[in-house]
């Protein structure tokens, strides 16, 4: 569990595609030394597992479908990537409660300066527009982001300098891809609100 408050940039060093997957190799100012392999960490918001650390670098396998459900698969030696150790009870919330389970791929439409902050409009898939709520939250690559004026499948986000200046979207542009994860809550409800639905049609 992770709250979408990004806490360093890496570098990916190397990506090696295998047959069942991939294992991304990622340096980071993060303390290695209070990670332990095994341990889960969020990597453009997708929940990745550490498979060893040395020298200020870690190595993590990705899944074949996480490969298919995000963006992961497209990264090179090189860019950068927004980092987020697991969520600890002793962590302030700062964020909102982000899985790292990411639902699908969804793109940057437009970015426009508003002050010092600049307004992102993003685009997600069909299947997950229905997830999107006025003054509600959004994972955008990791990133824990609140969403208005939606129109259909699109909505914005204005994000302030700070988190330009410490996340991969102050570096993104028009067209580039991301990774979205809707608000979990949001996903139980409708499917509680499914199974509600289905037992009062079968009569029960």
């Amino acid at each position: 569990m992770y709250t979408g408050i990004i806490e360093d940039l890496g570098v990916v060093t190397g990506v090696k595609h295998t047959e069942k997957g991939a294992v991304l190799e990622l340096k980071t100012a993060l303390p290695l030394a209070k990670m332990k392999i095994g341990d889960s960490i969020s990597v453009n918001g997708a929940c990745l597992t550490i498979v060893s650390k040395a020298g200020g670098r870690l190595k993590l396998d990705v899944s074949a479908e996480t490969l298919r459900r995000t963006v992961l698969g497209e990264l090179r030696r090189g860019d950068r990537v927004n980092l987020e150790r697991c969520l600890t009870l002793a962590q302030r919330i700062n964020g909102h409660l982000v899985a790292g389970h990411v639902d699908g791929v969804g793109k940057i439409v437009s970015i426009k300066p508003e002050g010092d902050s600049k307004l992102f409009t993003f685009e997600v898939p069909a299947n997950e527009a229905r997830y999107l709520v006025e003054k509600g939250s959004v994972a955008i690559d990791g990133i824990s982001l609140t969403t208005f004026g939606i129109r259909g499948r699109r909505f914005n986000c204005a994000l302030i300098p700070h988190t330009l200046k410490v996340t991969t979207l102050g570096t993104k542009g028009p067209g580039d891809k991301v990774n979205i994860e809707s608000d979990m809550m949001a996903k139980y409800v409708e499917r509680m609100l499914e199974e509600r639905g289905a037992l009062a049609a079968a009569g029960r």
